[in-house]
C-alpha cells in the first residue's frame, strides 16, 4: 500500500471513530448535563448548564486590581481592555435559580479539605478565578502561597482549606526518551499527588491540537508502538480513557468527590456564530439565546464517551455551550506581553467565574 493510501486509509479509520463517537454522545450527553454526581440519588432536577446569559449589575464577584493571584495574561482590565459590560453578565438556567456564591460558606464547607485543579491553562483560569472568588469573600483571612515543581497552592490559613493547581496539560505523562519527548497515552505515573485530595477538578484537550513549535511532544506511544503523530482526537480519547481508568483504580468516592471541567470553546472564527469578525477581537457581549450556531466541538462528544464508560462517580462541569456564548469574554489582546490574540482564555473576573459558581452550586445541591 502506497504513502497516500495509507494517509487516506487512516484518515477514512479517524471519520468512522469520531461518527461513533458523536453517536454514542448523543445517547449520553443528558446523562451528564443533569445537576448531581453520578451514583448519587438525585436531588435536584434543575439543569445549571442549559439556559442564557442576563445583564447583571451586582456583577462581577470581585476587582482584579484586589487579588494578588491573577496572571497578567488574563488581566484585561490592567492591559488596556477599554470596554466593562463583559464583566456584567450572569448565568441563569432556564429551570432553576443559580446560587450565588459565598466565600465564607464555600470555606466553612470545606474547612481543613484539599482542593486541586489538574490540567492546562485552562485549569489555571478557573483556579485562579475560585481563590480571588473565595479571597474576596474572605478579605480578612490569612493565605499563604507555595509554587514548586508544577504544583501551585493557596491555603486559607484559618479554615485550614488548601486549594492547588497541578499543571499537566495531557494528564497522561510526557517521558524524555533517547527519541525525544514522548507522550505516552497509556501511563499515568504522576498522580500520587492527586490522590491526597478531597476534591478534585481535572481538565485537558487545549494542548492535544498544537503543533509545530507549540507542540509538548515529538513522540506518541501506547504499549510498544511508538507514533510520530495520530489523528488528534484519536489520541485525546485513548489519552482520557488512561485518565478515567486512573480514577477508577485509585478514587474513593467516600473521600474524594471527582469533577471534570468540560471543553472550553476558542472564538477564532467568526463564522462560527455568523458573524463576519474575524476573531474574538472587539466583541462586547454574549450571544443571545441558549444555543451555538456551530455546534458543540468534536472533544466534547469524546468527553462524554468516556465518562460513559467510567464507573467511578464523575461530575461533567458541562461548560462548553455557556462558554461558546461569551465570545466577548476573552482577553484578545489584552494582556501583558500578548503577541497575537488570545481568543483561548478567558478575562479575570470573566467567564471562569462562573464556571465557579456552577461548581459551588453543583456541590451545594448535591450534597
Amino acid at each position: 500500500m502506497g504513502v497516500s493510501s495509507v494517509r487516506c486509509h487512516l484518515v477514512v479509520q479517524g471519520l468512522l471513530f469520531l461518527i461513533l463517537l458523536l453517536q454514542q454522545a448523543r445517547a449520553d450527553h443528558q446523562v451528564y448535563n443533569v445537576s448531581g454526581l453520578r451514583s448519587r440519588k438525585q436531588v435536584s432536577s434543575c439543569n445549571l448548564f442549559q439556559g442564557k446569559w442576563v445583564f447583571d449589575a451586582s456583577y462581577p464577584f470581585y476587582d482584579a486590581s484586589n487579588c494578588p493571584f491573577i496572571d497578567p495574561e488574563f488581566d484585561c482590565q490592567k492591559y488596556g481592555r477599554p470596554d466593562k459590560q463583559y464583566l456584567k453578565y450572569s448565568w441563569k438556567p432556564d429551570s432553576c435559580d443559580l446560587p450565588r456564591f459565598d466565600g465564607f460558606d464555600f470555606l466553612r464547607r470545606w474547612r481543613g479539605k484539599r482542593i486541586m485543579f489538574v490540567g492546562d491553562s485552562l485549569s489555571l483560569n478557573q483556579w485562579e478565578s475560585l481563590v480571588c472568588m473565595i479571597h474576596q469573600s474572605a478579605s480578612n483571612a490569612k493565605t499563604s502561597f507555595v509554587k514548586k515543581d508544577g504544583l501551585t497552592t493557596v491555603t486559607f490559613d484559618g479554615y485550614a482549606v488548601s486549594v492547588s493547581l497541578y499543571r499537566t496539560p495531557y494528564l497522561v505523562d510526557i517521558v524524555r526518551e533517547s527519541v525525544g519527548r514522548v507522550l505516552k497515552l497509556d501511563s499515568i505515573q504522576a498522580g500520587d499527588t492527586w490522590k491526597q485530595m478531597d476534591l478534585l477538578i481535572f481538565n485537558s484537550w487545549h494542548w492535544w491540537t498544537h503543533k509545530g513549535n507549540s507542540q509538548g511532544w515529538d513522540y506518541m506511544s501506547e504499549g510498544t508502538k511508538l507514533y510520530k503523530d495520530m489523528d488528534r482526537l484519536t489520541a485525546f480519547y485513548k489519552g482520557l480513557s488512561t485518565w478515567a481508568s486512573w480514577v477508577d483504580l485509585n478514587i474513593d468516592p467516600s473521600k474524594t468527590k471527582v469533577f471534570f471541567q468540560g471543553i472550553s470553546p476558542t472564538h477564532y472564527t467568526g463564522k462560527e456564530w455568523n458573524s463576519q469578525s474575524k476573531n474574538c477581537y472587539g466583541e462586547l457581549e454574549p450571544l443571545s439565546g441558549s444555543t451555538y450556531p456551530a455546534g458543540a466541538p468534536a472533544a466534547a462528544a469524546i468527553v462524554n464517551q468516556v465518562l460513559s464508560k467510567i464507573r467511578k462517580p464523575v461530575y461533567l462541569l458541562d461548560i462548553t455551550t455557556l462558554s461558546q456564548l461569551r465570545k466577548d469574554a476573552h482577553p484578545s489582546t489584552y494582556g501583558e506581553d500578548h503577541n497575537g490574540m488570545d481568543c483561548s482564555h478567558w478575562c479575570l473576573p470573566g467567564l471562569p467565574d462562573t464556571w465557579n459558581q456552577l461548581l459551588y452550586a453543583a456541590l451545594v445541591m448535591g450534597t
